[in-house]
């Protein structure tokens, strides 16, 4: 997906929002907004969002001189999400579809999303997920492609989410034995966005293959991977792609067999989809 006049107004935003997280004084609070309205009249529209936004990412954290503007964030998702392991292993272990369940979870976890347009209550969307229906549902074409499938990709979002992920890659190795997970993450901090650091932390060189896919967008921009992600994206039998970071920069691609998996929180990727604003979605394209 290429940008929209929409999509400028969100990422100028996000410099009031990344200002609020590292609680930068006025002074800072202006330079980063001044900059970031500067950076927009250059703006490419030809150019995804997540190709965007890591430009401008990038030029935020030099001026707030650090590395990762959302560290403190991220570690609270992860607490946050932690705390719902219990809950969602009772949930695992007591449903008759797990495959739909654990899918709806996976969804579930991410609305932790802190570029997004519109902001959803973790705890909330956990006690309403297993009662909503998928806007677009594939789980049973995205079951047939498990079960044809010996190599999978699954494409890490946000932090917090991984937690989930691991849940989700967990429970398709019970249904999938035979299948070999990759799962990839981004190659350096961006936005709220799993890197190798959170995803050693969470355990998943025990669970699966991980992956640092060297990219550094909020999305899997295959032209910014490395060799060897690309190679494992080409070749895997079934991408699993998470968010709409992913979503953005895979629409369009040049493989099929991609599934997309979540919660729609903005009005472009709305229309894309042809959804509305919190709608879930599964889809295999």
């Amino acid at each position: 997906m290429k940008i929209d006049e929409a999509c400028v107004g969100c990422i100028i935003n996000q410099s009031v929002k990344v200002a609020d997280a590292i609680k930068a004084d006025a002074s800072l609070k202006h330079q980063l907004l001044s900059t970031v309205e500067q950076m927009s009249t250059h703006f490419s529209f030809e150019q995804t969002p997540p190709e965007i936004a890591a430009d401008v990412y990038e030029k935020m954290a030099d001026i707030a001189h650090r590395k990762d503007l959302y560290e403190e964030q991220k570690q609270h998702a992860t607490t946050q999400a932690l705390s719902f392991v219990p809950f969602l292993e009772e949930k695992l272990s007591n449903t008759q579809e797990l495959l739909l369940t654990a899918t709806k979870i996976a969804v579930a976890g991410n609305v932790i999303d802190l570029a997004a347009e519109v902001t959803f209550d973790l705890e909330h969307e956990l006690e309403k997920i297993f009662h909503t229906e998928f806007a677009i549902n594939d789980i049973d074409r995205l079951d047939k492609a498990l079960r044809d499938a010996s190599s999978v990709v699954l494409l890490g979002d946000n932090v917090g989410e991984h937690i989930f992920d691991y849940l989700y890659i967990k429970t398709l190795k019970r249904l999938y034995p035979h299948i070999h997970f990759a799962y990839f993450v981004r190659g350096v901090p961006i936005i709220n966005d799993v890197t190798m650091k959170e995803a050693q932390e969470a355990g998943f060189e025990e669970l699966c293959e991980l992956v640092d896919s060297g990219v550094n967008t909020p999305g899997f921009t295959y032209t910014r991977a490395t060799p060897y992600a690309q190679k494992l994206f080409d070749n895997a039998d079934l991408v699993i792609s998470k968010g709409m970071g992913n979503y953005e920069c895979l629409t369009p691609t040049h493989r099929k067999n991609i599934c997309f998996l979540l919660k729609v929180k903005c009005g472009v990727v709305g229309l894309s989809l042809k959804q509305n604003i919190g709608d879930i979605i599964c889809k295999l394209s």
